[in-house]
């Protein structure tokens, strides 16, 4: 991308001292010669203005959009990780809560056989 506007620049810049040459060595009267110069030089500022301007619209949109694109696969990771999380706690919660009904079943398993040892001795 440098590299091509470095060449759009030289492009530019090769005509207007050209065409400024052109007049300069043109067989026209100083202030003719002045005027059609100021025009040329009048004609490519506004020529370059617009490109300038063209140029930044491109860019500042190009930034938008990059702008825009990372705000998107930002939520979506975060989304993602936020899923991850309430799976992991919902998993976990599972787990606690089967191993805490395993451990009452145990207790009262236990509790049931010393019971029944008790009365049968």
């Amino acid at each position: 991308m440098k590299d091509q506007a470095k060449i759009i620049a030289a492009l530019l810049v090769g005509a207007a001292a050209g065409a400024a040459l052109g007049l300069l060595l043109a067989p026209e009267k100083g202030e003719e010669l002045r005027s059609d110069i100021a025009d040329y030089v009048n004609d490519l500022v506004d020529k370059a203005k617009n490109k300038a301007q063209s140029t930044a619209d491109n860019i500042k949109e190009y930034g938008s959009n990059a702008v825009d694109s990372v705000k998107s696969k930002f939520s979506g990771a975060a989304g993602n990780a936020e899923d991850a999380i309430n799976t992991a706690k919902s998993r976990a919660t599972d787990y606690a809560e089967g191993g805490v009904d395993s451990a009452k079943s145990k207790v009262k398993g236990t509790a049931n056989d010393w019971n029944n040892s008790i009365q049968n001795a």
